[in-house]
């Protein structure tokens, strides 16, 4: 098997995983959720590649030919480091993220170019998101908020409680005060889609909320589409396989609510 894999730091990046099945069900695919570090929003640029490279290589050593990053923060802070370092030494490997992607086609989404993001605080220093948009959409202007709070919240099953609106409250009119035009606004982390509902309550009526889940699968379709040389190495008997750094158990409980079916994960221990 050569499958694709998928890989984030923890659950959040099933929320992508199911709609790139949707899109590619005859695909094999691996997808690791290294949970036992989790989470990256808040570590250091060195501190997330060292973990994302990690990661990669593991996929890597699974006969992945593509590897897709479907985690912001990795995104953010380490595609660039393993796109020109890492793959020196693995020759027809590709690794792909989620930002380019979204910031290709975010500015159609809309009417008066003025875009709000809500990320983690690593996604946000990067400024990766500015400085894509801005190679595709010259006439946009963005607004970004960090949300300290909201991947532990989702990660340790909270996000439901009452509690969780304080947060988001908060974060959603800090985000609007900073640009009252703003029209609509990204999910830049893939665990958000799981607080859409309550993120609705607390942003304007008008204001449209984009999710990256779906964007990120038609990409891969395109990608595979215009590389025949990487899609011919990908495998293609629909089977799907879940691995995790963290707790088996806890993985699988969890990752079936982000999946929208159950999940049965293996564990895997990472050599440092």
């Amino acid at each position: 098997m050569k499958p694709i894999g998928v890989f984030d730091s923890g659950y959040g990046g099933l929320t992508v995983f199911k709609e790139i099945v949707k899109m590619l069900p005859e695909y094999d695919f691996i997808y690791l959720g290294d949970n036992a570090r989790t989470p990256y929003g808040t570590r250091d640029f060195e501190t997330v590649y060292k973990y994302t490279s990690q990661c990669v290589k593991w996929l890597f050593s699974q006969n992945c030919p593509l590897v897709i990053l479907a985690c912001n923060t990795a995104s953010a802070k380490a595609l660039r480091t393993i796109q020109q370092n890492d793959l020196k030494h693995y020759p027809g490997k590709r690794v792909l993220g989620v930002i380019r992607p979204t910031a290709e086609i975010i500015g159609q989404f809309s009417d008066s170019k003025h875009i709000g993001l809500f990320a983690t605080p690593g996604t946000v220093q990067s400024d990766s998101y500015k400085i894509e948009i801005e190679k595709f959409s010259n006439n946009v202007l963005l607004s970004q908020e960090a949300c300290n709070m909201w991947v532990p919240l989702v990660e340790s099953g909270e996000y439901l409680n009452e509690g969780t609106d304080y947060f988001i409250k908060k974060n959603a009119e800090s985000l609007m005060q900073k640009d009252l035009k703003i029209d609509t606004v990204l999910l830049a982390c893939t665990h958000y889609p799981l607080l859409e509902d309550k993120i609705r309550k607390y942003l304007p009526e008008y204001v449209k909320i984009v999710s990256q889940g779906e964007i990120v699968a038609k990409s891969l379709v395109n990608y595979l589409e215009r590389h025949p040389e990487i899609e011919h190495e990908c495998t293609k008997t629909g089977k799907v396989n879940f691995f995790t750094t963290g707790n088996v158990q806890d993985f699988d409980n969890h990752a079936s609510t982000f999946f929208g079916k159950p999940v049965a994960s293996q564990k895997v221990i990472l050599n440092e």
